[in-house]
């Protein structure tokens, strides 16, 4: 007997198969968002445009800053092209500010420590722009939430302690020798600059930290001095950019760095440190009427901070615009933390040697306090 008429009849399965072109723009697609993810979430390039960190990290270095270090911040623009600076062509936007989310960040592996190397974007810019969209800066942490920090002669204290400098971090020195010239060939080698000459015997030298002995072991160096400017010269530069306070960017302070949660009292001076902070940062509207403060149109004898704040400087502190200038980072602001230089470029170089190979994937250590 045959039973075949009984059995189901198989049926084709097979999908029809994908066009070239289909395949391609699946697979575009696809890179685009796990590039998205992992640029949002894990990890994104970032380029070195100054000297402010030098020779800790250089003009041309590019590196990888990682967001899981802190956890990564949730986009607060969440409208905007993927992989582009927020204007091109000279200002056309690339996003729209018209949806703005709050600020979260996810958990991290860690918090900012005291010596990290952090990208954040710039706390002082005056645009109008979205805090995720201003430009990003990268500097050295060197004061955390709730601490005091004081410059004393170019030294940064946190409570009082000293903070260590990065082993390449860089300031200004004079240098009298007698009267023979300096081996600029050993000048180069211990990335020594020479930035003015009398003509005689007295140079004014930027000399990274490890290369301070060096120098002074020349022969025909006889003294090194550190350029300070003096205590109590004021500069109209600084933040907070008053003259309640005669500060310079080599001494400066005391100033107590915010934590969420500390209240202060609000007087002349306080209000002239945190105005920005209570204002711009923390959104609220601040207004001074004879000797009282109002904020958001109620009479205030205190104010207790939202947030945490962080104080950050460039390791090349005579060339670096910076917490000294413009104050607080709040941790809205703060993007992640810079870990290796996967490539450096030096532009002023020929052509066959502008890969700067020996920083080439080089780690970027934190200072460890």
């Amino acid at each position: 007997m045959n039973w075949k008429f009984l059995s189901r009849k198989k049926t084709d399965t097979t999908k029809p198969k994908k066009s070239k072109t289909r395949e391609w723009v699946d697979a575009i697609l696809f890179a685009l968002v796990a590039s998205t993810i992992i640029r949002g979430l894990l990890f994104s390039a970032f380029a070195i445009p100054s000297a402010s960190m030098e020779g800790s990290l250089m003009t041309g270095d590019y590196l990888f800053v990682s967001k899981l270090s802190y956890g990564a911040r949730m986009p607060m623009t969440p409208i905007a092209i993927p992989f582009t600076e927020s204007t091109v062509f000279g200002g056309i936007k690339t996003y729209f500010d018209g949806v703005q989310l709050p600020y979260y960040r996810l958990p991290g592996l860690g918090d900012v420590k005291k010596g990290d190397a952090v990208v954040f974007n710039y706390p002082a810019e005056t645009e109008t722009r979205p805090v995720d969209m201003r430009v990003h800066y990268i500097k050295r942490c060197v004061g955390l939430p709730g601490e005091t920090v004081t410059i004393v002669n170019g030294q940064v204290y946190t409570d009082g302690k000293a903070v260590k400098n990065a082993p390449q971090a860089q300031t200004s020195y004079y240098v009298v020798t007698n009267g023979t010239p300096l081996n600029q060939d050993m000048l180069n080698d211990l990335h020594v600059e020479t930035r003015r000459f009398n003509g005689v015997d007295t140079y004014e030298m930027v000399i990274p930290t490890d290369s301070y002995s060096q120098v002074k072991s020349f022969s025909n160096v006889k003294s090194i001095t550190q350029v300070v400017e003096p205590k109590g010269n004021a500069d109209s530069r600084v933040f907070p950019q008053s003259d309640l306070f005669k500060w310079n960017e080599d001494n400066y302070g005391p100033i107590l760095v915010p934590k969420k949660g500390t209240t202060i009292t609000l007087n002349d001076s306080t209000t002239a440190l945190y105005s920005r902070a209570i204002e711009v940062y923390e959104h609220n509207k601040l207004e001074i009427k004879g000797k009282d403060v109002y904020i958001n149109d109620k009479k205030a004898d205190t104010y207790t901070f939202k947030m945490n704040y962080y104080w950050m400087m460039g390791d090349n502190r005579h060339n670096s615009e910076d917490s000294r200038f413009w104050g607080f980072v709040p941790e809205d602001h703060i993007v992640g933390k810079a870990v290796i230089t996967w490539m450096s470029i030096d532009s002023t170089a020929s052509f066959f040697n502008k890969i700067r190979w020996n920083r080439v994937f080089r780690p970027i250590h934190s200072v460890e306090q």
